[in-house]
């Protein structure tokens, strides 16, 4: 076989090592004009006022949760099926993550499931982007004004992507975004709280920076305002070299999610004849910004048979893993919670099945299709072994 194809891949460009390494020599490492442009870029493309630079989309939902107040004898509504940092943060606060299952379709929260969750004690609703698919988002924003109960969204999958044109990043009263090596646009390491509410930036911008009080003092205006402290705070910050990183990456980000369409219709042209999988399903009305692309294995098929298509593609020397394990199944909450499979059965059953294919935006139509012709085999073979 030729080269690996690995699962993701960043993708840069001179232009990025470039303004990276004048970032470097300006002698400007933290909290300066690069920041400062990187969150003007991301604000204004979540169609929001305010953006807050943060080290990691994880960083960013934990200083949403506390600039909302929310604490110990509280409890958010999170989703199920998503990355484990969304109930992460709500246990960072002392609050309790109450979970709800995935649409089958969409695999978001769904509004009537969310409605039979609230309790006097709900507090807050984080709504995740899955995979980058921003629909029913605005189900959930109505139900959060319905009940007065601030949304978060958790947008860190899904940069650049819009529901019937209102961007990703608008639907919560605030949102965050991620910038892990795999998303739209890296910076390596780094987030982004996006609001229009000016006292919630504020508070993040303090909270990010150590408790410190306002953006003058984060930039050292005022003496002895560096080592005067608010309120308690945290070392967030996003550093310069990242800012710039982020900057030539946002004006790319339209190529960026262009290409990353074109890579998407590929995989499901060559794969949506084939029975045993499910493809992603995605809305008309969703301009869809591709974080992963993940297939499904069709329900006669096995968890461990699953795994073992995904163990003979990486012997074949092509990337492949599972998204994601229900979060109330990861040990920590389990054991905490009591949670037991068959609680969360959409869930469960969408995560046993699970395939990301590789996906980033270097693929080559020719990996593309070698990557379906492994996973075609592999399918072939643990069928054959069934069988057998």
């Amino acid at each position: 076989m030729s080269d690996p194809i690995p699962l993701s891949m960043p993708d840069i460009t001179d232009d990025e090592v470039r303004l990276v390494v004048d970032t470097l020599r300006s002698g400007r490492l933290s909290i300066g004009p690069q920041l400062e442009q990187f969150e003007r870029l991301v604000a204004a493309r979540a169609g929001r006022r305010h953006g807050v630079g943060v080290n990691s989309g994880t960083s960013g939902l934990h200083l949403a949760l506390l600039a909302l107040g929310i604490g110990p004898g509280d409890e958010v509504i999170t989703p199920a099926f998503s990355f484990v940092a969304s109930a992460n943060c709500i246990e960072y606060v002392g609050a309790k993550p109450v979970f709800v299952d995935c649409d089958p379709r969409t695999l978001n929260m769904r509004a009537e499931d969310v409605e039979k969750k609230i309790t006097e004690k709900t507090r807050a609703i984080i709504g995740v982007e899955v995979f980058g698919n921003p629909k029913g988002m605005i189900q959930l924003a109505a139900l959060s004004t319905k009940y007065e109960i601030p949304m978060i969204e958790d947008a860190c999958e899904g940069l650049g992507g819009s529901w019937r044109k209102d961007p990703i990043g608008k639907f919560g009263r605030i949102a965050v975004f991620g910038f892990y090596p795999n998303k739209q646009i890296t910076t390596g390491e780094g987030g982004m709280i996006v609001t229009d509410d000016d006292r919630i930036a504020d508070l993040c911008r303090s909270m990010r920076n150590q408790g410190r009080a306002s953006a003058n003092a984060e930039r050292g205006a005022g003496l002895g305002s560096w080592l005067t402290h608010e309120r308690l705070g945290y070392n967030y910050r996003l550093s310069e070299l990242q800012a710039a990183l982020g900057v030539a990456q946002m004006r790319r980000l339209n190529d960026l999610i262009h290409v990353r369409q074109r890579i998407a219709d590929h995989y499901t042209r060559r794969l949506s004849g084939n029975a045993d999988l499910i493809m992603p399903t995605i809305d008309d009305d969703v301009d869809m910004s591709w974080f992963v692309y993940v297939v499904r294995m069709s329900d006669q098929f096995s968890m461990e048979e699953r795994d073992m298509i995904i163990e003979g593609m990486r012997r074949h020397e092509v990337g492949a893993s599972n998204y994601f394990p229900p979060i109330p199944l990861q040990p920590y909450y389990a054991r905490k919670y009591g949670y037991q499979p068959g609680d969360f059965p959409v869930a469960e059953s969408v995560s046993q099945r699970t395939i990301a294919l590789p996906f980033f935006p270097g693929l080559t139509e020719r990996e593309i299709d070698l990557v379906a012709q492994t996973l075609e085999l592999m399918i072939t073979r643990t069928t054959f072994a069934r069988r057998g």
